[in-house]
């Protein structure tokens, strides 16, 4: 990684997803997944010089189901920005998205500063002000089952999140025992339980503050965490409406028309 230029990678990134190639070629099979993190911090601050702010962050791959479905055994983090942010209820033309998918996920938001290394569980819970039922809205932007050093430059698929109401953490029951259950145009797809999350979704939260360590970043007051998915990624096909309710904690729901 000495060698590494991640300002130079970044810029056959961006020239490449302007070609419509959001995975480059001349990356695979030689890109460390530490310099592939570089890269996506190099895109933070790419973004910040088009006027975009970030907003927090997202780990994925964090559920048993949704690392079975692309081979990768480990989570990953990547940024959230506010040109990304919905609330519930919203409706998101289909068209205007690449491939959509959404995940299940608790949104928490910090109260005060959390840093690595070495931050614990107990500091992750009383540095957290409010968790909200939430979606990911991820886009398929290309392959990169049993790759994440491949999806990690492009932000982990992130595209945007949804927001339902937040609930003061206190007043949550315990993150590792809510109850989801997910609906597809009104029909169950699937039921989970916050324990699919890293054992606890808070868990989420005291990872990637002792990860961002490595990297001299730490999750700030006011960051958004998105902790990770319950469940496997579902598509989203035209003119479906999604909703997802966390028993507890309350429910999300989206359509796209």
């Amino acid at each position: 990684m000495e060698d590494f230029d991640a300002r130079q990678a970044l810029e056959t990134f961006l020239r490449n997803r302007r070609a419509g190639t959001f995975f480059p070629k001349e990356w695979e099979g030689s890109l460390l997944l530490e310099e592939a993190y570089a890269v996506q911090l190099a895109l933070v601050q790419h973004h910040a010089l088009e006027g975009r702010r970030q907003v927090g962050w997202k780990v994925g791959l964090t559920a048993r189901p949704i690392q079975e479905q692309f081979s990768v055994h480990e989570p990953g983090f990547g940024f959230l920005l506010d040109n990304g942010l919905h609330s519930s209820g919203d409706a998101i033309p289909h068209d205007s998205l690449i491939g959509p998918r959404f995940e299940n996920e608790l949104c928490v938001t910090m109260g005060t500063d959390l840093a690595g290394p070495g931050a614990t569980r107990a500091d992750a819970e009383a540095a957290i002000a409010t968790v909200a039922p939430a979606f990911e809205l991820v886009e398929t932007r290309g392959d990169f089952t049993g790759h994440l050093e491949m999806v990690v430059p492009d932000n982990l698929q992130q595209k945007g999140v949804i927001l339902g109401t937040p609930i003061r953490l206190r007043d949550a029951p315990d993150l590792d025992t809510v109850r989801l259950t997910v609906r597809i145009n009104g029909k169950i797809v699937d039921i989970a339980t916050g324990d699919a999350v890293l054992g606890h979704p808070v868990n989420s939260v005291t990872w990637l503050a002792n990860r961002l360590a490595e990297y001299g970043k730490s999750l700030a007051a006011g960051d958004l965490v998105m902790t990770g998915s319950f469940t496997r990624q579902y598509a989203i096909s035209p003119g479906d409406t999604i909703r997802s309710e966390f028993a507890g904690v309350g429910a999300v729901e989206a359509s796209f028309p």
